[in-house]
């Protein structure tokens, strides 16, 4: 441990040279070790790396097929457009050949920049944006500063990965009129051949008219293989005359198009013919809509930076028109298969309900579109109502690999989900959708807790054999959490139903008021019905105080924190302590508080950028349940922000000392503005 912390202060001073003083921009030297930060827009996340004009992958959302013929889903890779070469006078640019390497991500703007010096011939930039206004395309757009008379070949690539069949690579030139459009392009078959990819890419030189073919410098074509398609284009450059173009591309699949082939196609050449200012102030404003909604931190730059990095990946991976929900990796990986977990719903769901109603809908929508299969669920497993999949995806059907038990016995989710429904109707009020999304789901979700609670002889109900929160802990009865989320489900859909004007079933009041939260015998929360004090994965019990607020007694709260802090494994991922650090806001204990809060995401960051990976002994970035977490504390920590019956209000907010003041803007519908100070 001494020595990751070591080496975590060592990352610390690094960073903080590299980051610019305004609270919006990361930016690194070469490093040694290198863990990239995604550019993503909602659909498709662009994962950079530290070589010249390289992309690792690129993620698509909601896009998934088979992981093997005997396996589960996986979300795909797309096919990487991303990619270019550039050679000056005959040399390609490589690592061993540049100087004065930089990369810097602008989080304001959503745009990944690269600068580097290649010998004493030129200085090159190029920014990479997943465009937030052309949501399946991204855009590469590169400036050459000459510093000698030279020649330059740029190539743009589009790399299909290896996983995909029957690859169609071509180059063709269309034309409308006097507009002509080269498009390269391939089309191929996903790993199973569930879906039909199609990706387009073109270069695009701004200072000249497209449809004046004879100044466009001539394009050549190259098919290494079907799996490598290429594009080039030579110029000559004067010393000092700045030369910029871009290389643009965009991906569809037959998830969300009947002709992904040719809607690629239209993307791309939307981009192709309109002015690059006009396309990225597009995608500019509409992050500037989003950072209405923003965390400002003053008197500690670090945190400022740590915690808008963490808000830009939820923003990054969600969209409000999509109805699609988060993976605990969003889109900068294929980890987890990228199904949803409880990690949106509990973790990534609430700081994106106080900031930015409009993808919060979205997030609960996913669920909702889903319900019919969640009932079919229950049917199966001989329950009532709907239960959701522990891991989803698409279809809604459980994605969960069969020989893990989290996919059969972790039911905690289905309260969860329920929980997010209601807290979404309390901070928009939007009776319409509670009509027609919010109470038909929360309704399904409370029959499944009574006819999955057992009553025991002394009048009192059991939640048996599941696996709860903590998941070292399986196949248990009456663990915490699980029967603390079905009280509190069952409670809100008693309060539903009367909000909507219908009679609430009693038996939700009976059952909720008399399921078992196990003690100690000195009052500490028992986890579970065996426990006896082992390690744990992850926070359970106190998460009854928070978010639950099932346990809210000042002395069991406390009794439960001091219990189950020392007992939380260091593998465990980092959502327990931000819990703990919002209890100990909550209680008016500052400096407890912040301890956790730094200690709930600061073994996790890795170099340069400050990516957090899921667990402080993993290495599996970008973790966006973390984010979610560390944001919470913020918000409803030390901003002391609570969801309640009147919506989003303010209780006992509170600083640490190492912070000057803490403003959370764009709070709500009406965008209210909170500051502690």
């Amino acid at each position: 441990m001494k020595s990751i912390f070591c080496l975590y202060v060592s990352f610390l001073a690094t960073l903080s040279l590299f980051s610019q003083n305004d609270g919006w921009t990361i930016s690194s030297e070469k490093v040694e070790k290198y863990t990239g930060i995604v550019t993503a827009n909602g659909r498709i996340g662009i994962l950079p790396e530290d070589k010249p004009f390289q992309t690792k992958s690129i993620i698509l959302n909601n896009v998934y097929d088979k992981e093997s013929p005997l396996g589960v889903s996986k979300i795909l890779l797309g096919m990487n457009f991303a990619q270019l070469e550039l050679e000056i006078d005959g040399e390609l640019i490589e690592e061993r050949n540049v100087s004065d390497w930089n990369q810097t991500l602008d989080m304001k703007t959503a745009g990944f920049t690269t600068s580097f010096t290649f010998k004493d011939k030129a200085k090159v930039s190029y920014t990479i944006y997943a465009l937030r206004n052309i949501q399946y395309s991204g855009y590469i757009d590169v400036q050459i500063q000459p510093l000698k008379n030279i020649e330059v070949k740029a190539t743009g690539i589009i790399e299909t990965p290896d996983e995909y069949h029957s690859p169609n690579s071509t180059f063709r030139v269309f034309q409308d009129l006097e507009t002509t459009m080269p498009i390269l392009q391939t089309v191929a078959e996903s790993r199973l051949g569930r879906h039909i990819v199609g990706t387009s890419a073109t270069f695009i030189w701004h200072a000249i008219n497209s449809t004046r073919e004879h100044q466009r410098p001539e394009l050549t074509h190259n098919m290494v293989t079907a799996y490598d398609n290429r594009l080039s284009f030579e110029q000559e450059l004067k010393k000092g005359e700045i030369f910029e173009f871009a290389w643009t591309g965009a991906i569809c699949s037959t998830q969300d198009f009947e002709d992904p082939q040719t809607e690629s196609e239209r993307f791309v050449i939307f981009n192709l013919l309109n002015p690059r200012a006009d396309l990225l102030n597009q995608h500019k404003k509409l992050w500037e809509e989003l950072w209405e909604g923003d965390i400002v931190i003053e008197g500690n730059l670090q945190d400022q930076l740590d915690v808008r990095l963490a808000l830009y990946h939820l923003y990054a991976f969600s969209r409000g028109d999509s109805d699609l929900s988060i993976a605990p990796m969003g889109l900068s990986s294929q980890s987890y298969n990228g199904h949803i977990f409880w990690d949106s719903e509990l973790w990534m769901f609430p700081p994106l309900l106080m900031l930015n109603q409009d993808i919060a809908r979205s997030l609960v929508n996913y669920r909702s579109d889903r319900l019919g299969k969640a009932k079919e669920k229950a049917i199966n497993f001989g329950y009532k109502g709907a239960m959701f999949p522990w891991e989803s995806d698409d279809t809604g059907e459980e994605a969960t690999p069969a020989w893990a038990l989290t996919g059969t016995f972790e039911h905690h989710i289905t309260a969860d989900v329920a929980i997010a429904f209601w807290n979404y109707y309390l901070v928009t009020q939007n009776m319409d959708w509670l009509k027609e999304r919010g109470y038909p789901m929360i309704k399904e979700v409370a029959d499944y807790w009574v006819s999955r609670s057992t009553k025991n002889d002394d009048g009192t109900y059991s939640i048996k054999n599941v696996v709860g929160a903590n998941e070292f802990a399986p196949n248990v009865d009456d663990n915490a959490f699980t029967n603390g989320s079905a009280i509190t489900a069952l409670q809100y859909a008693t309060k539903a139903a009367k909000t909507v004007g219908v009679a609430a079933d009693p038996a939700w009041n009976e059952v909720a008021s008399k399921i078992r939260i196990l003690k100690f015998p000195d009052g500490t929360t028992k986890e579970h019905a065996t426990y006896d004090g082992e390690r744990i994965k992850q926070a359970d019990v106190n998460l009854l105080t928070y978010p639950l607020d099932v346990v809210n007694d000042e002395e069991t709260v406390l009794k439960d924190l001091k219990y189950y802090e020392p007992k939380l494994a260091e593998e465990g991922p980092a959502m327990g302590q931000s819990v703990f650090a919002v209890i100990y806001a909550r209680l008016g204990n500052a400096k407890e508080a912040y301890r956790l809060f730094r200690r709930s995401y600061e073994p996790n960051k890795r170099p340069p950028f400050g990516a957090l990976a899921e667990a402080a002994t993993s290495d599996n970035p970008y973790f966006a349940t973390g984010a979610g977490g560390m944001l919470q504390v913020v918000l409803a920590g030390f901003g002391g922000l609570e969801i309640t019956n009147e919506g989003i209000v303010q209780k006992n907010p509170i600083l640490p000392k190492e912070w000057k003041s803490l403003t959370i803007k764009g709070v709500g519908p009406e965008r209210k503005i909170y500051s502690v100070r």
